[in-house]
């Protein structure tokens, strides 16, 4: 039986050798070539159009996220910011000057920034004559600010999220001393105006007269360690 199959299995064979025609082959390969040629050329067009209509989106988006970024001049004549410390027998409040600021903002909504705060301007509004000009010059000195050293404080705004309307939660970074920490608070910005209420624990910026946190049994001559801004920031619309 296995013998007869091989020789039916060898008579097939030559049947197909006899019956073999290469032009027949040679046109059969030549259709499947251009088959194959015309498929991928339809396949590398399309990821071609693909890759240049993403690289079109991505370029004209890219073109307009770079004209919605914008940096705005804070107008320091219009800006200003109050201080009120508070002690066990009252309290102080006056205001300080800002020498230069700048704003960043992405579509309209504030993205950064940052605040230079010239610490030469302390003044002091609820004294007057020499007790006005006695706290004036403390602050200055070593005890609180010590301005010979360190004549300007530092705002930079890391991060800002629009919450509300008008309302940004913002993450930034203080420097008073030489000593940075980080701060978050709420701002408001409409109309080219940013107002911000901060508390500052003066504590963390080695800034020790009068602290509970450094001294004991100060009585009523303890000043308490926060203290806290009121900023207003006018910038160029």
């Amino acid at each position: 039986m296995l013998i007869k199959d091989f020789f039916e299995n060898i008579n097939f064979f030559k049947n197909i050798l006899y019956n073999f025609d290469p032009t027949k082959l040679y046109k059969i390969m030549k259709s499947i070539r251009i088959l194959t040629f015309l498929v991928l050329s339809i396949l590398i067009n399309q990821n071609v159009l693909a890759c240049k209509s993403c690289g079109c989106s991505a370029s004209k988006e890219s073109h307009t996220h770079s004209e919605k970024s914008t940096t705005k001049e804070v107008i320091t004549s219009e800006s200003s910011v109050k201080w009120l410390a508070n002690k066990v027998t009252g309290s102080h409040e006056g205001i300080v000057s800002i020498s230069d600021a700048h704003l960043h903002f992405e579509d309209d909504l504030l993205t950064g920034g940052n605040i230079t705060i010239d610490m030469n301007s302390i003044k002091c509004t609820d004294l007057e004559g020499e007790p006005k000009e006695q706290l004036e010059g403390h602050l200055l000195s070593d005890d609180f600010f010590g301005t010979k050293y360190y004549p300007t404080a530092e705002l930079e705004i890391i991060k800002a999220e629009k919450v509300s309307a008008d309302i940004f939660k913002v993450s930034a970074i203080i420097e008073i001393k030489g000593v940075k920490q980080n701060i978050n608070f709420n701002a408001s910005i409409k109309n080219g105006v940013a107002k911000a209420d901060l508390v500052i624990d003066r504590s963390k910026f080695n800034v020790r007269y009068g602290s509970g946190t450094f001294f004991e049994n100060l009585g009523d001559k303890m000043i308490y360690d926060e203290f806290s801004l009121s900023v207003i920031i006018a910038y160029e619309k």
